[in-house]
């Protein structure tokens, strides 16, 4: 999940939607620029909207996934329209799809309008996606007799990013993933460097990698040290877990491809090598190496600390997504007749609270995916956890009409599922995890996820792991800062006592050097 301090900075740039009576029947004409678009364009063709009296202010395709206060959006897929050739679009259109009105019950007054379309390959977002077209904001009266003309004419350019003298990125071609997709995939990773990383060319650092939650990437980690404290002593790494649908959680899947080994096998070595970090010449490997995350990256930290338990010597987990599938967010995705919208008492599951307030129920919060398509938090878990379909899309966990679990497809999940892979691989990970776990989670939990790490709690106890697993009172969905600040002071100890001279011999027999982990 993504963290709520972006979902409530989203919330302030939103114009709230007024209640009025129906405007009737809006129309509108998206033509695609025939420079932009010079064959012909196939996928989902989309008008955004937000209601309010001037274009100017956020484009609205800049807040289409906002999950509290979503913007007006109809879609509608499109095959084979010809280069500078166009489409209308109206609430009779047959196979359109809008979020959260049909189009016929769109309300009085003007409207920011906005068309756009999805070509990226790689990116989660429509009309954010390098490549993707969109049209300038066009103002208008959708209840005016004429249709509403948008014309794609403008492309989203790649953002660039910024070096500093201490952030750096790194960029390369996956071999692993550019195999899998079947064209060349780049992936990336923001570097942190030292503050004396400069002055002190033959020394080797530790590696501490964070891992975002839902919607962020390596853009954020000139933020690391404003998160949790900063250290001068440690190499801090983010990469992008970003990938077309959703988040890769850096996991190893049918749909995605090999994230999981892409990390370990070609991103770290990359970083490491350029930076003097754990992977180059006397650095001292995965003993020195650490990651840590929130929400989905939280998930993310602890799956790679217990899939390559020897490439990193600890995980700071924070507030992960659902780490035992029994509790999927208050659902027990392997009971028979669960559903992923109603409780048993038939009442609407909630997916997301302020305090006690809920602010978000499942069912439209997957109601909002369908009309945007791929790359949303739902379907993002089933491109991970679901086994892929002919079509090459990931197969669904529950039916999006009913919302009834397939029970096919949750056991299918099992393989994801941290508890039980645990449980089931012990005695082989027990002494290559030992020190190495650390899950806190928020017992507020914006989007109702302590459940599962309680359940996760009690299944390392009752395996006698050493594990920490911390159930924060009080705590919504965010980073335990108190845990932060503790994970540095681990590293910089273990540094400490890594770089600690030789203890002398005793009775004439060798000792061995410091602890090293």
């Amino acid at each position: 999940m993504r963290t709520f301090r972006r979902a409530l900075s989203a919330l302030a740039c939103l114009a709230l939607l007024t209640p009025a009576a129906a405007i009737g029947q809006p129309k509108f004409t998206i033509e695609f620029d025939a420079q932009q678009q010079p064959g012909p364009y196939s996928g989902r063709v989309y008008v955004a909207m937000l209601q309010r009296t001037s274009a100017s202010g956020p484009e609205p395709r800049q807040l289409i996934t906002n999950w509290f206060r979503p913007p007006q959006v109809v879609a509608l897929d499109v095959t084979g329209v010809p280069s500078g050739g166009s489409i209308t679009i109206d609430a009779a259109t047959p196979g359109l799809r809008a979020f959260p009105k049909p189009l016929s019950a769109l309300t009085e007054g003007s409207w920011a309008v906005q068309a756009i379309a999805r070509r990226s390959l790689d990116h989660p977002v429509p009309g954010q996606g390098p490549g993707d077209l969109h049209s300038i904001v066009v103002l208008a009266d959708a209840a005016g007799p004429a249709p509403v003309a948008l014309k794609l004419s403008n492309v989203v350019a790649p953002r660039p990013f910024t070096e500093t003298d201490r952030v750096k990125l790194v960029e390369i071609a996956s071999p692993l993933l550019s195999a899998f997709h079947k064209r060349e995939v780049k992936v990336r990773a923001a570097v942190v460097l030292p503050k004396a990383w400069s002055d002190q060319p033959d020394r080797t650092w530790p590696a501490l990698y964070y891992i975002n939650g839902f919607g962020g990437d390596h853009r954020s980690a000139g933020r690391i040290g404003q998160q949790a404290g900063t250290s001068e002593n440690v190499l801090q790494v983010v990469p992008d877990p970003t990938c077309a649908w959703g988040h890769s959680v850096f996991a190893d899947s049918a749909t995605n491809g090999p994230w999981g080994r892409m990390l370990v096998e070609e991103l770290i070595p990359a970083v490491e090598t350029k930076y003097r970090g754990p992977a180059s010449p006397g650095g001292g490997g995965g003993e020195r190496r650490y990651v840590w995350g929130i929400s989905s990256g939280g998930w993310s930290s602890l799956w790679l600390q217990i899939t390559y338990p020897d490439a990193f010597a600890g995980c700071w987990s924070h507030v992960p997504d659902p780490v035992d599938f029994r509790d999927f967010q208050q659902i027990n995705l392997y009971r028979d007749g669960e559903n992923m919208f109603k409780d048993a008492g038939g009442q609407r599951r909630p997916l997301a609270r302020t305090g006690d307030r809920v602010s978000l129920y499942y069912d439209d919060f997957v109601a909002m995916e369908e009309v945007l398509g791929h790359g949303g938090q739902i379907a993002s878990f089933e491109a991970v956890f679901s086994p892929r379909e002919p079509d090459g899309a990931p197969r669904r966990l529950f039916d999006r009409a009913t919302g009834r679990i397939d029970p096919q497809t949750a056991k299918a999940w099992e393989p994801y599922d941290i508890r039980l892979v645990l449980e089931r691989n012990w005695p082989a990970l027990a002494p290559r995890l030992k020190g190495k776990i650390r899950v806190i989670a928020g017992e507020k939990d914006t989007f109702y996820l302590q459940g599962a790490a309680a359940l996760l709690q009690q299944s390392l106890q009752a395996l006698g792991s050493d594990a920490e697993v911390t159930i924060v009172p009080g705590m919504p969905h965010t980073i335990h800062q108190p845990s932060a600040r503790a994970m540095f002071d681990t590293i910089a100890r273990r540094e400490a006592e890594r770089a600690a001279p030789a203890a002398p011999a005793a009775r004439g027999r060798g000792r061995g050097r410091g602890r090293g982990h």
